[in-house]
Parts: structure tokens; sequence; C-alpha cells
């Protein structure tokens, strides 16, 4: 494993940084992936307050093994849910039993997408709680993470002595949100940046169509699509972590030697990347990461399901597409299929969705893409037979 020094703290960091969103409910996985992480040098674990169960995944696997002193844990502040001043040690004391831990590395006001929403921190009296928690040790480090536009960042990147921050960035998203200056930006005023979505949920590992692929393969046939994606950040030298969010020790191994095997990329390696982005763009219609922050839906559609299986058929044709909405829609095995079209457009997903994505108008897409009236008269008909 190679590290990375914090600038701040001067903590050497792991270049490869364990993502817990997406850590599966098996407890006996989730425990091989942490310890797994661990073994491999992994010490950075990012988890949050609203991860459903990750911080006490975490938290349970730390203390079994001992290796609380191992690692840096990094967690959230869920600031949209605070509404008071009292909230912060609401929430923090909760995340503290969860990690059981008496302190926390990094921890971050989570998701805020515009100034506005530190503002609102700031006037509950986040800043003089955060001294508190930092003079008594509780929390070492302070930091945001970010979804939002480039001049809503650098607005709350300079109104605070932050110690890090965490953006979206790889090489499709490479100018969305704060993007590249946004990275650059942090670097310059020596604030570690911790980079999310490196592979923009899976998709440029496992979601790629033939011909970028293609594209890769022939630049360095050695690399998969994965290692591309994870070495373009790693060659970035104002990158300190790149977080994964990795749902099995398989994958872990494989991120792990991607880690280990990682060098500086050539020139003509460098340039294909463009190449592929544009192939990228002709098949990824919608960008979706997959972050589940639009669930629970109301009408219970999946909606993250939805979008990629959009894509999919875009990627890898319309009957793959298609094969994988039967199966996320429960079109044909469920008596109440969860069909876009029951969307009642009440806007709840799109006001969680960190991407902006006008999520009702794509669902509107994707149920006319794959429900037209006479497949929807035959998925009825096979509910029937199956029923």
């Amino acid at each position: 494993m190679k590290f990375r020094q914090d600038k701040k703290s001067t903590n050497p960091l792991s270049a490869l940084g364990l993502g817990c969103m997406r850590l599966p409910r098996d407890k006996s996985e989730t425990e091989r992936i942490i310890l797994t992480a661990i073994e491999g040098g992994v010490n950075f674990f990012d988890t949050a307050y609203l991860y459903p169960g990750s911080e006490a995944a975490l938290g349970e696997v730390l203390a079994k093994h001992n290796k609380r002193e191992a690692v840096y844990i990094a967690t959230k502040l869920p600031a949209v849910m605070c509404k008071k001043t009292t909230d912060f040690d609401k929430f923090f004391t909760e995340q503290l039993r969860r990690l059981q831990t008496d302190y926390i590395d990094y921890y971050f006001m989570h998701n805020l997408p515009d100034y506005a929403s530190w503002e609102h921190l700031r006037k509950l009296g986040i800043e003089s709680w955060l001294d508190e928690k930092k003079k008594s040790g509780a929390i070492r480090q302070a930091g945001f993470s970010f979804h939002g536009t480039y001049d809503e960042f650098m607005k709350i990147l300079d109104s605070y002595p932050w110690e890090f921050t965490m953006l979206q960035y790889n090489y499709y998203d490479e100018n969305y949100q704060a993007g590249k200056r946004g990275l650059l930006a942090a670097a310059e005023r020596g604030i570690p940046v911790i980079v999310m979505e490196p592979l923009l949920g899976g998709r440029l590992a496992t979601g790629l169509s033939h011909r970028p692929v293609e594209l890769f393969k022939r630049a360095n046939p050695a690399l998969t699509p994965a290692d591309w994606a994870l070495w373009w950040l790693w060659n970035q030298p104002e990158v300190t972590v790149v977080l994964s969010g990795m749902s099995s020790s398989e994958i872990m191994r494989k991120n792990l030697q991607s880690a280990d095997t990682f060098r500086e990329l050539t020139a003509d390696e460098l340039s294909v990347f463009r190449d592929v982005v544009e192939e990228f763009r002709k098949s990824y219609k919608i960008n979706c990461t997959s972050c589940n922050y639009c669930l629970p839906c109301p009408k219970g559609i999946n909606i993250p399901a939805c979008l990629s299986v959009y894509n999919t058929s875009y990627a890898q044709g319309y009957f793959e597409g298609l094969k994988h909405y039967v199966i996320s829609t429960g079109a044909v095995t469920s008596k109440s299929p969860t069909s876009p079209r029951t969307c009642n457009g009440c806007g709840k997903c799109e006001k969680a969705c960190p991407q902006n994505i006008p999520i009702r108008a794509e669902l509107k897409k994707v149920a006319k893409r794959f429900e037209p009236l006479p497949l929807r008269a035959g998925l009825a008909i096979v509910r029937r037979v199956l029923s």
C-alpha cells in the first residue's frame, strides 16, 4: 500500500480508502472486507450517520479484533437533520456509541450542497461546538463533503479553517460539481482531498460499453477498467485518498492489487481517456451513481435501479437493459410491481439527490423506454400465468 501525507495533521493516509456506504448485509462478508482492507494496508475508513447499519458494523469489527488504533475513522454529521444546537451532541454521541470509540479522526459536515447549508450550521453554533470537541480530543480533524457548484464550494472552503474535504471526482466527472478546479484550490491551501465516486458507482469498472473497454485494452491490456479509473486519480498528487465503496472481499482484493501496483501513467496512456469519455457519454444517459439518497420512495420505486438499467440498455443493448428492468421492478414476479409509471411527482427524491438529477422527468423516460403498451400487456399476462 502506498501512503500520502495529510499535510494538516501529518497523518500518513492510505492511497486507497474503504467507503462503508455499500457494505453488504452479510456480517461475515463485511468482517472479511474490513479485515482484508486492514491487512492490505488500508487505514482510512469512511462511514456516516445516514448510512444504515454502517457505523455499527464498522465499530463492531474494529472492537472485536482490537483494530481501532490501527485505522483512521471518518464519519459524518447529518447536517440536513440538524435543526437546533443540541442536535450536534445528540448525533455525535450516538455515532460514538455505534462506532464503539471515544473519538473520531475525521469528522465531516455531510453533503453540503451550497454555502447556505453551511451558514445554517454556523447560526446553530457549529464552529464553537467543533472547537470544543477538538479541544477535548473527541474530534481530531474537521472537514466537509460536498455536492454542488464550484463557486459554492469555494465560499465554503474559505469560510472556516478546514482540515480536509471530500469531492466527487473521476475521469468522467472531471469538470462536474467542484471538479478539477475545486481539487486544485483545496490542494493549494494545503487541505487534503478525499475523492468519492472514483468508479462512478461501479460504472467505470463494469458498466462500460464494448468500445471504451477496447480502447483501454489497446493502450495497456494488463490494466482493468477499474485500474484505469483508480490510476487516473492516483496519478494526481493533489488527491490524498481515493475512497472506494467495495461491497465484497473479492473487489477489495482487486482494488488492493491496483493500489499496490500503481505507477505513474505515461503520456500515451493518459491520452486514451479523452476517447474513452467521448464513447462513454454516448451510452451513459443519466448521471446516477446509485448512492441511494433518493430512497425510500413513497411509492416503493427502486429509483437507482430504474436509472441504472436505462443506462445499461444503451451501453449493453436494449434487451439486456429490459432483462434487468423486469427484475428490478418485479414486473413479472411481484403482484404489485414498482413501475416508475406509479411516480406521483412528489419530488422528495429530487430534494435528496446530490447529483441534482431531474428524477421525475427521467423516470418518465424509463417508463416510456421499457413499458410501451404492448409490453405492459405482455407482462401482465405473464404475471397472471405465474400467479
